[in-house]
């Protein structure tokens, strides 16, 4: 009797929580909402199981409260945005869900030291992480029928919009297809940004338990789902900590220092006319109306945003440009710096879709992994029906590298890797013409073959010696359909040294774990499905460890990783898009106890793809830094 009793218990508290919340949950079935599609239920699921992995209620606590914005204001019904205000349930204790406002008043009203307080009609979105087997049937059918992913072990996401009634009952509905829009953005956004937090010891009372926190506020793009997408792939997120923080400008401004959020348009002349900087047409910040370059308006303080005309200029300056004005201009300020002025293409991250189309490339060879219309193809199993040419998505012979070795290059009579300082350098020794749009995927494998030959001494020194070189290549997503552009690494080695690539990662597919191919004759490729910490005892020892891209301040499971990397003493390097992600994945490998030998390298070979939105003038590299460790 005293076990059943436990069990009762235990299955109560579950069910109803022991900490902050607002009670049992509605069992409403998001299949039941008009409009949505079961490919965005997996979304959904999958951002939430994503969400959960970072695991904010390490730190966060109901009071932490936080700013959303989504998009403009305009993307949203009633020219509002649904949820601004967000707080995470459960960190001291009971169920973990996070709870959505209207707005930051309702948060305060209903925060309360133990338990959340139902107030009369207000409404909040919950989205509460329940055991699969205390949910309602419906929802455990649901998982079932789609395959949901799972967060954490053994938990799903409920979501659902509670409303206290004037008697304090309360009364549950399901979100609309909207607000679950708004949720995903929110939950992709904040996964990325939470962990940037940093305390703020001097501003927490010694008696108080509670974590302080300095002012944040970051703004990140989010990749719409493709069963979402309206015509534009990602949407900008901030993330602000209180909600009401904005940028603000520092005396001295940099082009490192914190951008500023005016509550006034600044004294200059707002708005201005630019020639164009751009070839072929714009889209209005405001109506998305195509207007020809020399005929746009752009804010003369950022000169980053493009309008149609003086209108909607004002518009947008009122709803949304003020906040992110100050953003803008910094980034703005970098771009000599950043830009890479040798190539001649436009492009565009924002839009891949039209820039591809305006190639002539879009579902085309490796080209259909640089947007999301083969986005329900696994990675490493696009079909592919050719040769090389095929590959390149059908590009003038002149406009591709071939598949053959670099003629008359010799140092001293001798044959030796090739050693390569830039793009141009490379574009001129495989004579393509700066408007080959090829950098862009070849930014991968001459990244990889840069850090073997120029940043590893000891990879240097083993393929100068005509030794092979054993490389573990994490986390490969888009490169596991790119192996004809890898081959390029084998011409490079110039007929000295041998590598072999073992790339590790859970985005392998089942039916090609295990298999090896040689995709050029120097350079043999195996692939693993896994985490790289559970696979790496069965794997030929590295010499090198290479994770491009990574990550490492987002993703929890990178902490097994370091520490396998740490206790075999491995040389490692790992890329990341910019200098301030490359930054705080400076701070997750020092805590790991890792040496850092390379801080912040700029890579010669980042990929040339930037921004369109809200300027062309904003760039956003892969591979845009290196940081080494353990060399």
């Amino acid at each position: 009797m005293d076990v059943h009793l436990n069990n009762l218990f235990a299955r109560f508290q579950q069910q109803f929580g022991s900490g902050p919340g607002l009670g049992p949950g509605s069992g409403t079935c998001l299949l039941k909402i008009d409009g949505i599609a079961p490919a965005f239920i997996k979304s959904l699921f999958k951002a939430s199981a994503a969400l959960y992995r970072t695991d904010p209620w390490k730190r966060l606590r109901p009071r932490h409260l936080f700013g959303v914005r989504v998009g403009k204001d305009s993307d949203w019904t009633g020219k509002k945005q649904p949820f601004p205000c967000a707080q995470f349930i459960g960190g001291e204790g009971g169920d973990l869900s996070f709870h959505m406002f209207r707005s930051q008043l309702d948060a305060l009203k209903m925060t309360g030291s133990r338990e959340t307080i139902r107030v009369p009609n207000v409404e909040v979105l919950r989205v509460s992480y329940e055991l699969e087997s205390l949910m309602f049937p419906s929802n455990r059918k649901m998982i079932k029928s789609l395959s949901l992913e799972v967060s954490g072990t053994d938990r799903f996401p409920v979501i659902d919009v509670a409303r206290c009634t004037s008697t304090g009952e309360l009364q549950f509905r399901s979100p609309t297809l909207e607000e679950l829009r708004f949720v995903f953005a929110f939950m992709k956004a904040v996964a990325l940004v939470h962990p940037l937090l940093q305390q703020d010891k001097e501003a927490a009372p010694k008696w108080s338990r509670l974590m302080v926190f300095e002012p944040f506020i970051e703004t990140v793009d989010v990749q719409w789902p493709p069963e979402m997408a309206k015509g534009w792939d990602q949407i900008a997120v901030t993330i602000s900590h209180p909600p009401d923080q904005a940028y603000e400008e520092k005396g001295n401004s940099t082009a490192s220092s914190t951008p500023t959020k005016y509550s006034e348009p600044p004294k200059e002349e707002v708005v201005d006319f630019k020639t164009n900087w751009a070839a072929g047409l714009r889209q209005c910040a405001m109506c998305e109306k195509e207007v020809n370059g020399d005929q746009s308006l752009c804010c003369s303080w950022c000169r980053a945003i493009v309008y149609c005309d003086p209108v909607c200029q004002k518009q947008h300056w009122k709803e949304t440009h003020k906040g992110l004005c100050g953003l803008y201009k910094a980034m703005m300020e970098r771009e000599e710096e950043l830009a890479m002025k040798i190539f001649m293409f436009p492009c565009s991250v924002e839009h891949p879709c039209k820039w591809l189309e305006f190639l002539g490339l879009h579902q085309k060879g490796m080209w259909r992994r640089k947007c999301n219309c083969y986005f329900h193809c696994p990675f490493g199993l696009l079909p592919v029906k050719g040769g090389l040419w095929d590959s390149w998505g059908n590009l003038d012979d002149e406009e591709y590298p071939r598949d053959s070795p670099f003629p008359n290059h010799l140092r001293d009579g001798i044959s030796s890797p090739i050693l390569l300082s830039g793009w141009s350098e490379y574009y001129n020794l495989r004579s393509l013409p700066f408007s080959s749009p090829v950098a862009v995927i070849l930014s991968h494998p001459l990244t990889v073959y840069y850090i073997l030959t120029t940043l590893s001494m000891s990879s240097k020194n083993l393929l100068l010696k005509g030794k092979d070189v054993v490389l573990h290549y994490l986390g490969p997503e888009g490169e596991l359909d790119w192996m004809a552009a890898f081959a390029e690494i084998g011409h490079l080695l110039n007929g000295l040294g041998n590598i072999q690539v073992v790339m590790v990662g859970p985005e392998v597919p089942t039916n090609l774990s295990g298999t090896m191919s040689g995709i050029s004759s120097r350079v043999r490729v195996n692939l693993v499905r896994g985490v790289y910490q559970e696979e790496a005892a069965y794997l030929p020892s590295p010499d090198i460890v290479i994770a491009l891209n990574c990550g490492l301040e987002s993703y929890p499971s990178w902490s097994g990783a370091l520490d396998l990397i740490k206790s075999k003493n491995i040389p490692a390097f790992f890329t990341d898009q910019s200098e301030i992600s490359c930054s705080n994945a400076k701070q997750v490998v020092r805590g790991a106890g890792l040496h850092i030998t390379h801080p912040l390298t700029p890579n010669p070979f980042r990929s040339p793809v930037r921004n369109q939105e809200p300027s062309s003038n904003l760039p956003s590299y892969s591979n845009g830094f290196v940081l080494g460790v353990n060399t």
